[in-house]
Order: C-alpha cells, then structure tokens, then sequence
C-alpha cells in the first residue's frame, strides 16, 4: 500500500504574468496565501494552468523555487516537471527535488507522444533518478496519448510511482484501472465535475481548477467526503457544476484569469498564444458568476 502524497484537494496555481511579459512573483505569493488561508491541503506549480508549456527552463525552475520557499511547509507541493522530452523532464524534476518540492506531477509526453512501452521506459527512467513521489498525469485531450490500464498495472510496481492524476473523462479506464493496482496506484480527479464520483471510487481527492477562484468550497468537497457527510459533498458538487463548467467554457486558463480578474484578484495577462475570452463565452461566464454572488456589478 502506498501512502497518498496528498488527501484533499490540491489547487493548481494560475502563473500571473505582468504586461511585459515578467512572472510576477508579488501577485503570485498572494495567491498562495490565500489558498493557504481557505485551507488547500496541496499547491501544484508549473502544471498546464500555471501555462507550463510557455514557460522557459529559467522561468519554471524559479518559479518552483519560489513556491517552495513562500510555502515553507504550510502545505504539500507537486511541482510539474513534465515535458515531450523525455531529458528535459529529468532535468525538471532533479531541479524539483533540489527546490524542496514533495512530489513530482508528470504529464505524457505530448506532441510526439510514444507507445505504451514508451511510457513505461520515460517513467521508470524518471522514477530511478528522483527520490521523490512522482503523480502520472493522463490528460489525452491536451496531450493526444493516454496511458492503458495494463500500463498503470506496470508503472504502479514502481516504489516512487505514487499515482495518477486522471483527467481522461474515461470512468472505464479509471474503474479498470483500479482494480489492477488496488493500493499501489492512489489516483486524483483531475476534472473538477467529476470529483465527488471519483472519491466514491476510491480516488484521494481533487487537482482542482476551480479552486483559484473558489478555495474555500473546493476544499469542503473533498474533506466533506473524508469524514463521512457525503450528503454536503453531494451538495458542493452539483450546486458548483455551473461554475465548473462555465470556467471551462474556452479552453483552461483563459477563463479562470477572466474570472479572477473581475472578481479583483490578481491574475496577471495571458501568455500568447492564449488569449482573452471571446465575447460570447465571457458573457456567458459573468453571467453565471453573477448567478454564484461572486460578481456584484
């Protein structure tokens, strides 16, 4: 049985870049306290809403640095280390570890993808040159590849593979998944409208999105669920899919720095080529936090 990095929800941090392009830095340590104030119990840096692909080597390796060290211990910390390069990802991730991160969160390579035993070959190499847990991030709307649950089966006989953040959609290959691996595989809902299924499961808890905008709730659904009130879990969850859904109306992060900012949290410009909402989807998404009382104007 392998101890869960994290149980509860984990928030993947935006990246709040300034007009020139700059991280910056000051913005981005509110943002950690304040989802250290509304109780996350985990922080992911350099992950796909923080804009990882368009960040620069320099750029990711400060920026975990910087979260570990603003964080100093208040919470667990996935630093994303994934790349389509299977050497730029070792890099990554001995930087991680060196920083002081908890763990590791690894997206298939993209792109240029491989097989199936390519990725037991990519994950096991990482896995023997780190001593930290690694999370395997199975995300084939972005990434074009998922992993098979006979490859999770192979991957889970790996002492420092911890996980799986699973945001396939695919409940077949999650129930499958488990019970290949039973214990030896602890899996997170990488979807914020499929958490509370997920939990029911078996899954640990929730790398969340939503929970930039809204902690406080993100963070009750998942430890609603662990102490046994699963009729608030169930509330949280269907009373919150509208806004799940509506900050997934364009592609992530676009609407969820929309968000922030006309809610009047720092969140920075987009990074091209993202680009700010088209008119229709912002007004779509206004509307609907208007309808949470987020939104006053």
């Amino acid at each position: 049985m392998k101890t869960p990095v994290f149980t509860g929800t984990c928030t993947a941090l935006i990246t709040p870049f300034l007009p020139s392009g700059a991280i910056d830095y000051e913005t981005f340590a509110r943002q950690i306290d304040r989802q250290l104030e509304f109780g996350v119990d985990a922080l992911c840096v350099c992950g796909t809403t923080g804009e990882s692909a368009t960040l620069t080597t320099e750029e990711h390796v400060k920026l975990v640095d910087y979260c570990v060290a603003h964080v100093a211990g208040q919470c667990k910390i996935l630093a994303g280390s994934g790349s389509n390069s299977t050497e730029t990802a070792l890099y990554l991730c001995q930087h991680a570890q060196e920083s002081g991160a908890d763990a590791l969160l690894l997206v298939t390579p993209y792109y240029n993808k491989t097989t199936q035993s390519g990725l037991v070959h990519h994950y096991e190499y990482l896995a023997d040159q780190t001593d930290l847990p690694i999370i395997l991030y199975n995300v084939p709307s972005r990434t074009g590849l998922s992993f098979t649950a006979e490859t999770y089966q192979i991957l889970s006989q790996h002492p420092r593979i911890n996980g799986i953040k699973e945001a396939s959609g695919n409940f077949s290959l999650l129930v499958e998944t488990m019970a290949y691996c039973g214990d030896e595989l602890n899996i997170w809902s990488g979807n914020d409208d499929q958490t509370l299924p997920m939990l029911a499961l078996g899954a640990k808890g929730l790398i969340s999105v939503v929970s930039n905008l809204v902690p406080e709730p993100m963070a009750e659904l998942t430890h609603s669920f662990f102490r046994g009130d699963w009729e608030e879990a169930k509330e949280l969850q269907l009373s919150y899919l509208p806004l799940m859904q509506a900050l997934f109306f364009q592609v992530n992060p676009i609407p969820i720095k929309a968000a922030m900012a006309a809610l009047g949290l720092d969140s920075g410009v987009l990074r091209p080529p993202l680009w700010k909402m088209d008119k229709g989807p912002r007004r779509e998404l206004m509307e609907t936090l208007r309808a949470f009382d987020l939104l006053s104007e």
